[in-house]
């Protein structure tokens, strides 16, 4: 077994801040021989992160032609993929037309990975706007009532607003990502379920009713992430 050297994965370059695609040649510096004509290739998907991605991805790389093995780290969000022959299969363009953005692996660039700094303020938002949603939420449920309640319920849709917006931006995304390539994922009921709690719950604050579910919804954005 050899392998390349690992200067030789290179990430994709951004030119005006597009993606692009790397070059057959790139991908197949990057790829290690594992003997028989066969060669590895790992990429690195940032956006993988459930059972539904990694059936997606398996399934559809696993029907290129000349590609043996095609395999998910959800762990790592790495790709692994076999493949034989002198031609190298499209792998980055197929995973781009599944709505997941792809490049090349190498470790010091994935060390530093945009994606997990976005969850990590994500859940620190999630985290603070739920936090001050319960205490708000403790004394209505404590026997707050008329101007007072509605009061707290106001200022907890104004402090959810934001945390929805940026917390919950990632769940929303990745539904209209999988919706849009005809597929579903985890993240569409996720992305209902909080929508319609918001919804509902502003619509009771409107109303002056007696009960809204504000922390309910970002609390649950804040349990999803925090396992992240």
């Amino acid at each position: 077994m050899s392998c390349c050297a690992p200067s030789a994965e290179v990430a994709l370059d951004l030119v005006s801040g597009t993606s692009v695609l790397p070059s057959s040649q790139e991908i197949r510096l990057a790829s290690r021989s594992l003997g028989d004509d066969l060669h590895q290739t790992d990429l690195s998907v940032p956006t993988v992160h459930c059972g539904a991605c990694i059936q997606t991805i398996e399934t559809a790389l696993g029907k290129l032609n000349h590609v043996q093995a095609a395999r998910v780290n959800l762990s790592t969000k790495r790709v692994s993929v076999q493949w034989r022959g002198d031609e190298v299969p499209p792998l980055v363009a197929v995973l781009g037309r599944l709505g997941y953005q792809a490049h090349l692996f190498e470790a010091d660039t994935d060390a530093k990975d945009r994606t997990l700094s976005e969850l990590i303020r994500a859940v620190a938002v999630a985290g603070f706007a739920a936090g001050n949603i319960m205490l708000l939420s403790v004394s209505v449920w404590s026997g707050a009532e008329g101007a007072t309640r509605d009061l707290f319920h106001w200022v907890s849709a104004l402090i959810a607003i934001p945390a929805l917006a940026f917390a919950g931006g990632i769940f929303f995304r990745s539904a209209w990502t999988a919706l849009r390539h005809g597929r579903m994922n985890m993240d569409v009921p996720i992305a209902v379920g909080v929508s319609l709690a918001y919804a509902m719950s502003l619509y009771e604050t409107i109303t002056h009713g007696d009960h809204a579910y504000f922390d309910a919804s970002v609390s649950l954005l804040f349990f999803l992430h925090e396992p992240l």
